[in-house]
């Protein structure tokens, strides 16, 4: 999504103060909280603020060109390296970024367009080589496209600007388009998950193996966030993340390698318009970032509830045959979800000027 004016700004802030105020009302009130409301309420499992203790500033992204950064991920075969990518109406390229946050190469995919991209994850290819994914998978209008595409390139073994061949995949949703700006892949698994945004906020699994013919129907699996504009799996795959304009929610991962339930909400630094998040190397903190020019990439610590231990026994299998409900067990309260109506409207709302002219 293209950085907001002046005035889309003010209703940005509007809409969070607004989503604030309903939630401190809200809660009070009922005791209990939805899936969407977990976003942004505090847990009760570690000291207040324990999430946002030492977030700190990893570098500032110094390239002009880079204006709407919208999707992060780290390298695999280059230490310190970030990529990242610009939101739409542009070449279609990735910019792979420096521990100072400069641009040390731009990665430009041939065959493949910038319409609407929103995430990326790294992952592999059909030989276990590492590869970059990109969502181009934003719908503005909430179901204009009727299917979406993700582009792979290799990860380059040699860190340089230069153009590669992208692999297309196309994605159709089972239940009908949807605008969204989140996609995943488990390094475990290899597989891809997609998050919608808004409040029809749910989880969908593509299959197994892509392929490049015909479409890769994505199937939905469980909820998601409300707002959500971006997620990540751990480094080691036993958890993932979810982010929203306002906070970040951590998700356990089941021994099978899909995803699981809800563990704890994270508190994020205050960003301009933030639509990016990944796990840093040692997996034991979120790396965010926000669209605009010479945005910062925040470093925020994980509390260690948020961090599955490695003797933890796995997530028993069974019980749910299609891997839905785990994500919605914090979906307890109607009567929360109509107070949450008022607040996530006027983000909502924010949405909707945010749309193209």
């Amino acid at each position: 999504m293209r950085s907001p004016s002046p005035r889309r700004s003010r209703l940005t802030r509007s809409a969070a103060a607004l989503a604030a105020f309903t939630l401190a009302v809200a809660l009070p009130l009922t005791g209990t909280v939805t899936a969407a409301a977990a976003v942004t309420a505090p847990t009760a499992d570690a000291p207040a603020g324990a999430a946002e203790r030492d977030p700190k500033v990893v570098f500032k992204i110094s390239d002009p060109r880079i204006n709407e950064s919208s999707g992060l991920a780290v390298s695999r075969r280059h230490q310190g390296v970030i990529y990242t990518h610009n939101d739409s109406g542009g070449v279609a390229q990735i910019f792979a970024l420096g521990p100072d946050g400069s641009t040390k190469a731009v990665l430009t995919l041939a065959g493949a367009g910038a319409r609407d991209w929103e995430g990326m994850a790294i992952g592999q290819d059909e030989k276990g080589r590492p590869a970059i994914y990109v969502a181009d998978i934003g719908d503005n209008l909430g179901g204009a496209w009727p299917f979406v595409t993700v582009y792979r390139i290799p990860e380059p073994t040699r860190l340089r600007s230069q153009t590669l061949r992208a692999t297309s995949f196309k994605l159709k949703y089972e239940d009908g388009p949807r605008n969204a700006e989140t996609m995943m892949i488990n390094p475990r698994t290899n597989r891809l998950y997609v998050a919608s945004k808004l409040f029809s906020g749910a989880l969908y699994e593509a299959p197994a193996r892509l392929r490049t013919s015909g479409y890769n129907k994505m199937r939905k699996i469980g909820d998601a966030p409300a707002i959500a504009t971006d997620g990540a799996f751990a480094p080691d795959g036993r958890s993932y993340a979810i982010r929203t304009y306002f906070g970040a929610r951590i998700y356990s991962v089941k021994d099978d390698g899909r995803p699981g339930k809800s563990m704890r909400s994270v508190g994020l630094p205050a960003q301009e318009q933030g639509e990016s998040v990944t796990y840093s190397p040692d997996g034991r903190s979120l790396l965010v970032g926000s669209e605009g020019g010479g945005q910062p990439v925040y470093e925020v610590p994980l509390p260690e509830s948020a961090i599955p231990s490695p003797a933890a026994k796995p997530a028993a299998r069974g019980g749910d045959k299609d891997g839905a409900g785990e994500g919605s067990r914090d979906s307890t309260s109607t009567g929360v979800g109509m107070f949450l109506v008022l607040g996530i409207a006027a983000a909502i709302g924010y949405g909707v000027v945010r749309k193209r002219s």
